[in-house]
């Protein structure tokens, strides 16, 4: 049997300050240095449309913005993301005042059961940003030239985000509607 002062110490949480802006607002918050940023979005500020699907980076149910670029939040560190501009679901629209693409979704019945819907929305404002800042996907034909926003094109961005309804052809056609039709 251990004496006491043969006992290792008991482990004490780090706890660090992090200033979080999320959807224009500034938090101050002291988390664990181990809480994922989805973890302090919904534990935390209580915004709970950020969804913890698989806790793996593989569903894409915790999609936000951080900079403008999209990003599983389970795969990331609160703290890594400090003064960063993060942008969720609830930054996009409001049930009182939707965003052109969530009007598009409740048009194409891309949400279904709804549990992937706030992902679904926030990767595809990013792929759509990111199709226009000219950035290639594996399926772009040509890499130096400004990718065509294509269904294929469109496809492969989001292939990171998963269904289990299988609404992909609706949640397709969402994302062609708000971006004006302009798909080849």
């Amino acid at each position: 049997m251990l004496q006491d002062a043969e006992k290792p110490p008991e482990s004490v949480p780090h706890t660090l300050p992090v200033t979080l802006n999320v959807n224009d607002r500034q938090h101050n918050l002291r988390v664990d240095s181990r809480t994922t940023l989805l973890d302090a979005l919904r534990e935390h500020l209580h915004l709970t449309g950020t969804k913890k699907g698989c806790d793996h980076g593989q569903c894409g149910a915790c999609t936000v913005m951080v900079n403008g670029r999209r990003i599983n939040a389970c795969l990331t560190l609160a703290v890594m993301q400090h003064e960063a501009e993060i942008t969720t679901i609830e930054g996009v629209g409001t049930p009182e005042d939707l965003h052109p693409l969530q009007a598009a979704f409740i048009r194409h019945d891309g949400y279904q059961c709804g549990y992937c819907t706030p992902g679904q929305i926030c990767s595809s404002l990013a792929v759509l940003a990111e199709i226009k800042a000219g950035i290639p996907s594996h399926v772009s034909g040509d890499l130096l030239a400004t990718p065509a926003l294509t269904p294929d094109e469109i496809r492969e961005r989001m292939s990171g985000n998963i269904c289990r309804c299988g609404a992909y052809a609706n949640i397709l056609d969402a994302i062609e509607d708000y971006a004006g039709g302009q798909t080849s």
